[in-house]
């Protein structure tokens, strides 16, 4: 495998476009001294500002305080692809996780994001590149046929075989030419969004609506009590209802971590070239995933880039997070080869920037949302790199929680489920590093039509055997 040609960095792109479309604001100005508030959020991206606006919307009374300790943005919700879906890509493993009747409730309701953040943006008049155009699942190997076929068979057997459409070689070559797709799925609950704009959008409303941020304002400590205490370096929040909306860094709080870990996510980005995507017939803007477990996301974007994304990184320990994560070189060389070769069209078509993040990955692969037993501190994570959209409903089930609400919200899976357990430390770095060697030897091998060594099978096959979602093929 080829090196990448540009080493990964932060901020992302998406970010700094955002952030010179907006002017390069200074940051809301950090916590200085005590204060108090009725709800306290942690974390300023997706979760956490669609939290407050939901908090806003239902109870305008409340006085709301978001501590984000970067800018908003910074973290995974300024540096993901940009694809925003509910749950009908992912049917079948939801289906094995929730059973039939669950899993159509969670789809129908991830049918409300779209239009929710429609709705959202129309009303606030903000550009965030929303383009609804459906996503393509295609077969970029042989041993991948068979998650196409499982995808159309889950839908079909719920009676929704609208979301997920089967397509012949030549219909997914009639949307984007490549010589190694082979079938697929065409999803059409999926958009894309450009990442930074939506997120710094969203800041803007929380803003607006009379929302404190305090930018730059790490929390050090958490105490539950009446109130509870935020301790931060400039100063102590309390406030009778906490959220905690800080995605892969609650792998390493106690009520969260037995059930998460950490995975390096990266992708690529190239220079313009709307003219090469004609050439492969790319034009209508949909969102792509290809089959394997450490799947590649691709998407075009309005200026004509492509971004590539490969969900291979390494895997965290104890929830320690630290360069590897985003400066990962091999990581970023795995991302651009497979743009290299699911779309060779793009051969003459530079690289320009490339970056990563951890993601935090539930071992059922769903987010779940919870309030901490005995107190008023309420959680969500485990979205496992796909949160542009589920963060809509963490949002909404987050603000039900902190007002106490039992409602649809409270009620869906997300919120009202058992979530397994992962092994202790050492054993689940340990195991985990084994089954990520062993898929990714697996998958390198089925995509050069040779058979993986037994070890790497073995691997590989340890997930199912213990009846674990995570690191499932």
């Amino acid at each position: 495998m080829a090196g990448a040609s540009v080493d990964p960095r932060l901020p992302s792109w998406w970010l700094e476009d955002a952030l010179a479309r907006e002017g390069d604001p200074a940051p809301a100005a950090a916590l200085a001294g005590d204060a108090t508030a009725d709800v306290a959020i942690v974390g300023g991206g997706y979760t956490g500002l669609w939290t407050a606006l939901a908090l806003r919307e239902r109870s305008p009374e409340l006085r709301i305080t978001v501590l984000e300790a970067e800018i908003c943005g910074h973290g995974p919700s300024g540096r993901n692809g940009g694809f925003v879906h509910g749950y009908w890509a992912s049917l079948a493993s939801v289906v094995a996780v929730l059973g039939e009747e669950r899993a159509l409730e969670l789809a129908v309701a991830g049918e409300r994001i779209i239009p929710g953040i429609r709705a959202w943006a129309e009303s606030r008049r903000e550009d965030v590149w929303l383009r609804e155009a459906g996503m393509l699942e295609v077969s970029a190997a042989p041993a991948q046929d068979a998650g196409v076929e499982k995808g159309v068979a889950a839908a079909a057997r719920l009676g929704r075989s609208d979301q997920a459409v089967p397509l012949t070689p030549e219909e997914v070559a009639q949307r984007v030419s490549s010589p190694v797709f082979r079938n697929g799925i065409f999803y059409p609950e999926c958009a894309t969004v450009h990442p930074g704009l939506l997120v710094r959008a969203l800041r803007r409303a929380a803003l607006d609506a009379g929302v404190t941020l305090h930018e730059r304002t790490p929390v050090r400590g958490v105490r539950a009590g009446s109130p509870n205490e935020l301790a931060t370096p400039g100063g102590t929040l309390r406030a009778p209802e906490v959220v905690l909306a800080t995605n892969a860094a609650l792998t390493g709080w106690s009520p969260a971590s037995r059930n998460l870990t950490n995975f390096g996510s990266y992708v690529v980005l190239t220079e313009p070239a709307p003219e090469a995507l004609v050439e492969i017939g790319w034009t209508g803007g949909e969102a792509i995933v290809d089959g394997r477990m450490f799947l590649h996301y691709f998407r075009t974007t309005n200026d004509g880039r492509v971004l590539m994304g490969s969900g291979s990184g390494p895997i965290g320990l104890g929830g320690r997070i630290d360069d590897r994560f985003s400066r990962d070189v091999p990581t970023a060389a795995r991302a651009e080869a497979g743009l290299r070769r699911l779309l060779p069209g793009l051969a003459g078509v530079r690289v320009e920037r490339a970056w990563g993040g951890p993601i935090d990955v539930s071992a059922d692969h769903l987010p779940f949302f919870r309030t901490k037993a005995g107190t008023r501190i309420h959680f969500g994570a485990g979205y496992s790199g796909h949160g542009v959209g589920p963060s809509w409903l963490g949002g909404q089930t987050l603000a039900s929680l902190a007002l106490g609400s039992d409602d649809e919200w409270t009620r869906l899976p997300l919120a009202a489920r058992a979530v397994p357990r992962l092994p202790r430390e050492p054993f689940r770095r340990v195991g985990g590093g084994l089954v990520r060697w062993a898929i990714m030897a697996c998958e390198a091998a089925e995509e050069e039509g040779r058979r993986a060594p037994l070890a790497a099978r073995a691997g590989a096959a340890l997930p199912r055997l213990l009846g674990m979602e995570l690191g499932t093929r």
